[in-house]
């Protein structure tokens, strides 16, 4: 990719972001892949592209629940013709906000660090659930169980609802809460009638200059959530997924031990992994 005339501000595990002016940033989404919160070596061809256009089209689903970042510019707007005609399928223009600073994930179905906590506890960031759930149940309701927002290389934390009140106060955590198991539910059930199951997601949000909740970054994409095809899903086991499994399941058999730098991907595995990104694309947007 060429450079870009605009002064990076961010550069984050997958996106970077660039100045535009103090309303407006340029985020630009690469084609880099985290997998246990460490950067890979090897990018995935049209990554960038396929999740961006994924995000898009679920911003202006869910335009009705909440506001968004878009401010309604395209990168022809802010970038030279040449350079905006290179980007034009990987980057937004978006508002300047101020990050909620807490990681909005729901969970619709058991699976990742929920199910092994539940199989501990009983429980999800202190939510109790019935007992004798199995890996990939579907939980009687979706539930809102929030985390700390690492830094590069750190990991996540799964708070409770307690911890992200002290975290962002008590009137924001019940906004987000109630924002962001409104998203889903209306996600998951249009993409239950596209052949996929969301068994769980994060949002991020932020606040405008006037205090509003506003929902940012990327949305439902393969990357920020578990995407389960509906015809393969089976209780007690784990489904294929339309994400970055491919690799992890990779570097997990690799023996691996989770620490920069990760191991090189094969390129059947890359081939695969951009082969269910872009059926996860083609499913939800035909």
């Amino acid at each position: 990719m060429s450079s870009i005339s605009l002064k990076k501000i961010y550069s984050g595990k997958v996106r970077d972001l660039y100045e535009i002016d103090e309303q407006r940033m340029l985020m630009v989404a690469s084609d880099r892949l985290s997998a246990f919160d460490v950067i890979l070596d090897d990018p995935i061809p049209r990554k960038g592209e396929i999740l961006t256009q994924i995000s898009n089209f679920w911003f202006q689903k869910l335009a009705h629940i909440m506001p968004n970042h878009f401010t309604g510019d395209t990168v022809f707007d802010v970038l030279p013709q040449a350079q905006a005609e290179q980007l034009k399928s990987r980057a937004v223009v978006v508002k300047r906000l101020a990050p909620v600073k807490v990681e909005a994930i729901v969970r619709g179905y058991l699976a990742g660090s929920g199910y092994k906590e539940y199989q501990q506890l009983g429980s999800i960031c202190g939510i109790a659930l019935p007992a004798n759930l199995a890996l990939a149940s579907k939980l009687p309701e979706p539930i809102f169980t929030p985390s700390t927002k690492a830094e590069v290389g750190d990991h996540d934390v799964n708070i409770s609802l307690e911890e992200c009140a002290q975290v962002i106060g008590h009137e924001l955590t019940q906004k987000v809460q109630q924002k962001a198991l409104a998203l889903y539910s209306e996600a998951a059930a249009f993409a239950q009638t596209k052949g996929i199951i969301i068994c769980d997601t994060k949002f991020e949000f932020g606040l405008d200059q006037n205090g509003t909740l506003t929902l940012m970054d990327e949305v439902l994409t393969p990357d920020s959530s578990r995407f389960w095809p509906k015809d393969q899903y089976q209780e007690g086991t784990n489904p294929p997924s339309f994400d970055k499994q491919f690799i992890r399941d990779y570097l997990e058999s690799s023996g691996w031990n989770k620490q920069a730098p990760a191991p090189k991907i094969p390129e059947e595995i890359i081939e695969k992994t951009v082969a269910k990104y872009q059926e996860a694309l083609a499913l939800l947007t035909t």
